[in-house]
């Protein structure tokens, strides 16, 4: 028997090991992957098999499952030319409107108006009231459906609207919302909601499931309103759970021509997971009328995607600031290309300032973000400490560019998750955001290379470890 389990291991290592080095993208993380085989014997190989492998270079990356989804296609909307937002004067969004044009199929639209909520209380009182105005149909989308009040509250909401005509769709992520499976999904499908989990969690397509996530965030209200950011369905914004306090958030609701490239994300992932539901786009998609004086664009990518969207919005914006980039994000833990164009930035003179908080709900990401503290202080980056947990993926980018949505700072939502972010181009949104930024800053703990330096040998050995396993987070 013994020499069955070393026989196993040798040929699944050497097996694993040759598809790493075959098929391996980035050289740090295959060595990860290489050792993570070696040391851990047989598990090291399912855990490569299930998260680490390049499914891009495998033929089951075209599988059933991606072949379903690349059946839909966008269809076009009449009169939608007319609010497409043109920057002759400035080159710097023009450039980064081609960049997400090319990337997610989505130009920059005129028109809009834009209304940041500050937080998951506020964005709650304000998506419950639009969903009660609601008059044709609610369309939603959550990563996280976490049973508890503000379900509660959504059920019979939900209730309520489907007895006065009002159709409802729900997508959620099979694995962010387990939780939801059995007794809380057949409550809404009770009261008439039609609901769908992504990829749900089966044998059968283990490892196209189980690592790539849907993160995404979005409700549409009768196609004239929408939602998106960071928020999810839970009542960790409301309530003091998991000792972290109430969580944080920033989200975004929507109005005007935008609405229309939000739904479409919306729909291709309803088209995907409700077996092709047949159902009129005419119904659903209407031309927009101006709602405002704001150019945004709509940022949607995911592991099916060509090349990686939201890294490389993010990068993009990067490369058109002149003066100041501010981020705000719990997880931040990106890969190098992201990390040499940030110190890169900051050696040109723009004034770099990150937001995180000291806490977490994933010591192994806190640890592997720690991790990059010294090289980023080192080229004059500025890092505050947050004392209450904050969920938000934000950028800011000189006086006139933000990004608000669902994409991280890190390798899972550049690679592996399907996201969406809203880029907005919008001086008064930017000044805003940057005063809530500065005032959060100036509350904060300001982390100095001395102090960093310092920290305990204890401290250093668990974020140097996962700062190495950084990859495989």
């Amino acid at each position: 028997m013994k020499t069955f389990f070393t026989l196993l291991y040798i040929l699944t290592s050497v097996w694993a090991i040759g598809a790493i080095i075959y098929h391996g993208r980035r050289p740090s993380r295959s060595i990860s992957w290489a050792l993570a085989i070696i040391t851990l014997p047989i598990l090291g190989v399912v855990l490569y098999y299930l998260f680490g492998m390049n499914r891009r270079k495998f033929k089951f990356f075209n599988s059933k499952e991606f072949e379903k989804r690349n059946q839909y296609t966008y269809p076009k909307i009449s009169a939608q030319e007319k609010f497409w937002a043109h920057f002759d004067d400035d080159i710097r969004k023009e450039r980064l409107n081609r960049l997400i044009k090319a990337n997610s199929n989505t130009t920059a639209k005129s028109g809009n108006n834009v209304t940041a909520l500050q937080d998951g209380g506020e964005t709650f009182n304000v998506l419950f009231k639009a969903m009660e105005e609601a008059q044709k149909f609610i369309h939603v989308q959550y990563y996280i459906l976490e049973r508890g009040d503000l379900l509660d509250k959504m059920l019979e909401l939900f209730e309520r609207k489907i007895k006065e005509g009002v159709e409802i769709r729900i997508l959620y992520d099979s694995l962010g919302s387990y939780k939801l499976r059995g007794q809380p999904r057949k409550q809404f499908q009770d009261i008439g909601v039609k609901i769908y989990p992504i990829m749900p969690i089966r044998l059968k397509n283990l490892l196209f499931s189980l690592n790539f996530r849907n993160h995404r965030k979005i409700v549409i209200i009768d196609n004239n309103m929408a939602f998106t950011g960071g928020v999810n369905i839970s009542d960790k914004y409301i309530k003091h759970k998991n000792g972290l306090g109430k969580w944080k958030d920033v989200h975004l609701k929507l109005e005007g021509p935008i609405v229309n490239d939000l739904h479409l994300v919306f729909l291709k992932d309803y088209f995907f997971a409700s077996n092709k539901e047949d159902f009129r786009l005419s119904d659903y998609l209407i031309e927009q009328a101006p709602a405002g004086d704001v150019d945004a664009q709509v940022v949607a990518g995911g592991p099916d995607s060509k090349h990686p969207t939201i890294m490389q919005q993010y990068i993009g914006m990067m490369n058109q600031a002149k003066r100041s980039i501010r981020i705000a994000n719990p997880y931040f833990v990106p890969g190098e290309a992201f990390l040499q164009s940030l110190k890169i930035t900051a050696l040109e003179g723009v004034e770099i300032s990150l937001l995180v908080p000291k806490k977490s709900d994933s010591k192994a990401a806190k640890f592997a973000m720690f991790s990059h503290f010294e090289e980023l202080l080192q080229v004059g980056i500025n890092i505050y400490l947050r004392d209450d947990f904050a969920h938000s993926k934000i950028m800011i980018v000189d006086d006139d560019l933000v990004s608000i949505g669902s994409g991280n700072f890190d390798i899972r939502s550049f690679e592996l998750n399907y996201e969406t972010n809203v880029l907005v181009y919008n001086k008064a949104i930017n000044t805003e955001m940057t005063q809530e930024f500065d005032k959060i800053c100036e509350k904060s703990d300001p982390m100095t290379l001395e102090r960093y330096q310092n920290r305990t040998i204890w401290l250093r050995f668990l974020e140097g470890l996962f700062k190495f396993l950084k990859p495989l987070l």
